[in-house]
């Protein structure tokens, strides 16, 4: 891998700068936005109902927008206009401050914010598979730009205070909308149309998403994102709950930043052994520490198991993201691989909506032991992947 990283023109480099910033908003929003919230006075039950309308949204328009990438000339094309509307519906934050208002404009904010990283991500996949590159290593930078704003830019809320948040967040949005332009094209050149080429008989078939999805290929999938709706819980309300339970809040941006930590860790090595590990075992290993991370949390444990419990978020979201991504990768191809990350997604915004719903109203209840809900969601999980296993086992480490 030096050699892709030598140059300043290498494409590896190019989507390594923009990955950093992919997630560089989400992290302000994770350690302040639930804060902020309530120090409007926006009770826990629609602070739920605020972080899960982007999902609601992003379920329409995941596979539309993965469908129009597909279509244009390169994924950078449609980058670069996903991250200058996520940057211009940032700025009317500044203008509410009750809950109609910021459930609406949070809701076009956070949504077009959350359309960035199917497409960069299956971009990035199939550049670096035809390049013979690292995908986990540019994947990490994503994961580091995360730690950055959550361990880095949320230490600001113990010196600044959550009124901050707005205009940290625009600042990160608009960076990440200038530094779109750096992007280099993904797909391969198209080859030269000849005579033969252009021949009837030898047109390839058009590739339909809908063929592959069969129950044991939408399994592993829906698994995930069971598991990861929990990881949304901890975004929307980990840093709140932890402060009503005690915790300095100096150490909230730490905690989530250590998650992410170990995320990038794995991310980086992965190459040197990833190759041994099919991707549904990746993600029904993730399933697994999900189950574990999540069951310890409801229990409320001390800081110093926290800092251990989101230790396990490099699996629960890392191994399980790095299997699902090289899934899609091996089952479907380059003319509608947006479009399937963009299903994924769907599911994923889907549970995660759920997630956010029901975990709004068991936290006015039950506090940490909302938590248990994860317990049950990490279970299914590994019910569904086994039963995909079951269904299709993998005759090769692709599977």
């Amino acid at each position: 891998m030096p050699s892709a990283f030598s140059r300043w023109d290498s494409p590896e480099l190019r989507a390594s700068i923009y990955q950093f910033t992919v997630y560089l908003p989400g992290g302000v929003a994770s350690v302040f936005l639930g804060i902020w919230l309530s120090e409007h006075g926006i009770p826990a039950d629609q602070i739920g109902l605020i972080n899960a309308l982007p999902t609601l949204l992003l379920l329409g328009l995941n596979m539309i927008v993965g469908r129009v990438a597909d279509r244009a000339d390169d994924w950078r094309t449609a980058l670069i206009g996903i991250s200058i509307v996520s940057a211009l519906t940032a700025i009317p934050m500044y203008f509410v401050s009750e809950f109609w208002g910021i459930l609406l404009v949070w809701g076009l904010c956070a949504s077009s914010n959350g359309l960035v990283a199917p497409v960069i991500d299956a971009a990035t996949v199939r550049m670096t598979r035809r390049n013979g590159t690292d995908f986990g290593v540019i994947r990490a930078w994503a994961t580091v730009g995360y730690v950055v704003g959550a361990g880095g830019i949320g230490l600001f809320l113990n010196v600044l205070g959550s009124g901050a948040f707005i205009t940290l967040y625009v600042a990160m949005v608009v960076a990440r909308a200038g530094l779109a332009f750096l992007l280099p094209r993904f797909r391969a050149p198209k080859p030269q149309v000849t005579l033969a080429g252009a021949a009837p008989e030898a047109v390839a078939p058009p590739s339909r998403l809908k063929d592959a999805l069969q129950p044991w290929f939408v399994l592993p999938l829906l698994a995930f994102a069971l598991v990861n709706s929990s990881n949304a819980v901890i975004g929307g309300f980990g840093a709140l709950l932890w402060h009503e339970n005690g915790i300095p809040s100096y150490f909230l941006g730490p905690l989530l930043g250590f998650a992410a930590v170990g995320e990038a860790v794995l991310m980086f090595v992965w190459r040197r052994f990833g190759g041994r590990v099919t991707a549904r075992n990746m993600i029904l290993a993730g399933a697994v520490a999900g189950l574990i991370r999540f069951t310890i949390m409801a229990f409320n444990p001390p800081v110093e198991v926290l800092f251990l419990t989101q230790s396990l978020h490099a699996f629960s979201f890392g191994m399980g993201y790095f299997g699902v991504v090289h899934f899609i990768a091996n089952w479907t191809n380059e003319a509608n691989a947006a479009e399937a990350q963009g299903f994924f997604n769907m599911l994923n915004m889907a549970m995660a909506m759920l997630a956010l719903t029901v975990f709004g109203v068991l936290v006015e209840f039950f506090g940490a032991y909302a938590f248990f809900y994860s317990t049950v969601t990490s279970s299914l999980a590994i019910g569904c992947v086994l039963w995909s296993l079951k269904m299709r086992p993998p005759k090769s480490l692709v599977g």
